[in-house]
């Protein structure tokens, strides 16, 4: 939620410390503390975001993934399956439920390297899939379908059918696939001038499930306009 300058971040092997939050590995759970403090608009004062969530791994996957042809840019899907246990102090929430994780790094930041990106994962009983594209910087494509099995053992499959989205209320183009190109909105988690997260209902390798979607459009991302509202929504301690 806070922006970090590099006095206030550490790493080690299982520990990635930022100010007072920080990721930790205990044993084979991966424990995120949140001590935070949010930034609305159009309120003066930032509120106390604490709490813990725990992440428990159903499968483990150890294969990553460049997604150019230089691979300065590497995606991993860490936990393709796994349990989410949340206990929030503040606000006072708490919940379980399904997770993944995956981790992104890279020699260059992600709007160096691409335009557009639309991503999506759904749990298959005990496998998950994943299909991600996008349009790279240089204007090449590039698109892909991941199959994980019970053990997290990735598979390269068929890509399915384009399945277009509507637009979100910031007008941001989003689109997913399914087996027979149809896929329709539940919600819409998150609507911002160049990122939106939603779940979706759709049939995906002869399965009806519900999935989790992203688009994400980097030139508006790294237009001088966004770039100036950032911090008013991300606070920035350097």
């Amino acid at each position: 939620m806070t922006e970090r300058g590099q006095g206030q971040v550490s790493r080690e092997q299982d520990r990635l410390q930022l100010d007072a939050s920080s990721v930790r590995w205990e044993g084979d759970a991966l424990v995120i503390e949140i001590v935070e403090r949010d930034k609305r608009l159009g309120i003066p004062w930032r509120r106390a975001v604490r709490g813990t969530v725990t992440v428990r791994p159903e499968a483990l996957n150890a294969r990553s993934f460049a997604l150019d042809p230089e691979g300065r840019h590497v995606w991993h899907c860490i936990a393709p399956r796994a349990r989410i246990e949340v206990e929030m102090e503040k606000p006072d929430l708490c919940w379980t439920g399904a997770a993944y994780f995956d981790s992104n790094r890279g020699e260059e930041s992600l709007e160096e390297g691409f335009r557009i990106w639309h991503w999506s994962r759904a749990h298959h009983g005990k496998e998950a899939s994943v299909c991600y594209e996008g349009v790279r910087r240089n204007g090449s494509h590039f698109a892909s379908a991941l199959k994980f099995d019970r053990h997290g053992t990735p598979e390269d499959v068929d890509l399915p059918l384009v399945a277009p989205l509507p637009n979100t209320l910031w007008q941001m183009e989003r689109k997913t696939r399914g087996d027979r190109g149809h896929a329709s909105v539940i919600r819409t988690w998150e609507d911002a001038p160049f990122y939106a997260r939603s779940t979706l209902s759709t049939r995906l390798f002869g399965q009806e499930v519900v999935a989790v979607q992203e688009s994400l459009d980097l030139d508006r991302f790294a237009s001088p306009i966004v770039q100036f509202m950032l911090p008013y929504r991300m606070p920035r301690r350097t």
